[in-house]
């Protein structure tokens, strides 16, 4: 398409006028302040008055104007509100074809008025960089003379301005003394010596506890230029032990609330990398010799886990069964499943059967009624007895269901450690976090479980071994 211009009476195209400039209507622009937004308006509509036509049914943004109908050849920027080639004013009555305009000192009236008004503008600036150049300019002293005064046109003297001078000093210093208290909070020395601080914040049993944590991860944290790699570690503790808003840790941290979601995510995919192998299934041999004496006393050293699992408040999100030995650790955790998944196809499907052995006890709950797919492998599961339509249970049955209720009271109590050390877990859950999932299908949801079991794996076990 040809480009031409749309002056009536111009008859200049850019295929033959090949040294002019061809200009589009100015647009409306909306993202970059209300006074660009109203710059830009009041020009389009002076423009589309200049040119005195109607462009009904018609593209407005194939209009273009030559600079030939400019004073000196160009348009100004939008900002220079008062030059005279803010909009098209030479040649727009049907004249015959414009010439390019001379670039030289032009004559008419309000080219003239805008240069006066820059020399004014320009003569204003000197004598200000002249009277503050007088100012500073405070000459030799003698020792009994006092401090020289300048005269000037305002009530400013030259003593209100040495106080002027002191009042920013000191509140340059407080500030400084602000920024060095803000730097030492959340850092290091903060935590230094102080486990009770370290078990409210971070879940955490002692301040050494915490620094092998950091070492560990440390050549593995992300860098930041606006917060410390210790800072981002307390952080994504202090959020998933007390479930703190991400506006909350902002504030606190200083920094924006986007760098508080992008520091959790990036944090968190770092330490379930590093702490995933703490949530491991225990050799057989491991379990046995370990086996705590009230297993010992009700089921021998048969059993190698309980199994469980509790929900989240994430759309009908249940949180994926946990394995637990019966030495009160997390071993074994699947990726979270849909809220109306049973139990029973959970266990079934979760990969949780290929960890067991010959002749290994599971113990469960009612809901988990996978005796038969255990016992494909040649292990057992040990379930509370139901009454089946009887008036009540045999005796025989009421032992079993005892002996059992009295080791699966570990199960709630390390489920209850993992939930009250790390509330995040019990509250509700931004959707983005079950949405997407990384390379290995791990959703951000699914590294937040795993990385609080093994946290509470790092603590002093909740089952005796006596």
């Amino acid at each position: 398409m040809v480009i031409k211009c749309s002056v009536i009476g111009c008859s200049n195209r850019k295929d033959r006028e090949k040294d002019l400039q061809y200009y589009r209507i100015p647009a409306v622009i909306k993202n970059q302040g209300d006074e660009c937004e109203r710059l830009s308006t009041n020009r389009r509509r002076q423009w589309l008055a200049q040119l005195g036509q109607s462009f009904e049914n018609k593209n407005i943004d194939n209009v273009r104007i030559c600079s030939a109908h400019f004073v000196k050849g160009k348009r100004a920027d939008l900002y220079d509100q008062l030059n005279p080639d803010w909009v098209p004013t030479i040649n727009l009555r049907g004249c015959a074809t414009p010439k390019p305009p001379v670039h030289n000192d032009s004559t008419t009236p309000s080219t003239s008025r805008y240069n006066r008004q820059k020399d004014r503008i320009q003569r204003r600036l000197d004598m200000s960089q002249f009277a503050t150049a007088e100012l500073t300019d405070t000459g030799p002293m003698d020792e009994d003379s006092e401090t020289p005064c300048s005269s000037t046109q305002t009530d400013m003297n030259g003593q209100y301005i040495e106080e002027m001078k002191h009042d920013i000093e000191a509140l340059q210093s407080q500030n400084q003394h602000l920024k060095s208290q803000l730097s030492d909070k959340f850092s290091e020395k903060d935590f230094e010596g102080n486990d009770e601080k370290v078990n409210h914040l971070t879940g955490l049993s002692s301040h050494e506890t915490l620094m092998l944590v950091f070492e560990y991860l440390l050549p593995y944290l992300p860098s930041s230029l606006v917060i410390t790699q210790f800072k981002m570690l307390i952080m994504t503790l202090m959020r998933l032990r007390l479930n703190l808003s991400v506006m909350f840790l902002a504030y606190e941290f200083g920094v924006s609330q986007a760098t508080v979601s992008r520091v959790f995510t990036n944090v968190m995919d770092c330490m379930f990398a590093r702490l995933h192998p703490m949530v491991h299934w225990p050799q057989r041999e491991v379990l046995q010799k370990t086996m705590p004496m009230q297993f010992r006393k009700n089921f021998g050293k048969k059993v190698v886990s309980i199994i469980d699992c509790f929900g989240r408040n994430l759309q009908l999100l249940k949180t994926p069964p946990y394995r637990i030995t019966p030495q009160g650790t997390v071993s074994y955790i699947s990726k979270g499943w849909g809220g109306r998944t049973s139990d029973k196809y959970m266990t079934e499907h979760c990969g949780y059967l290929n960890k067991l052995s010959p002749g290994d006890l599971i113990l469960a709950d009612r809901g988990f009624d996978i005796s038969t797919s255990v016992g494909s492998l040649a292990a057992s599961v040990n379930i509370p007895a139901f009454t089946k339509g009887r008036d009540q249970l045999s005796a025989a049955d009421i032992e079993s269901t005892r002996k059992l209720a009295n080791v699966r009271i570990h199960v709630e109590r390390v489920i209850g450690t993992v939930r009250q050390k790390y509330s995040f877990l019990n509250g509700t859950v931004p959707i983005r976090f079950r949405m997407f999932k990384d390379e290995n299908d791990f959703t951000v949801l699914d590294k937040i479980a795993h990385v609080c079991c093994a946290l509470v794996n790092l603590n002093a076990s909740v089952v005796g071994f006596d």
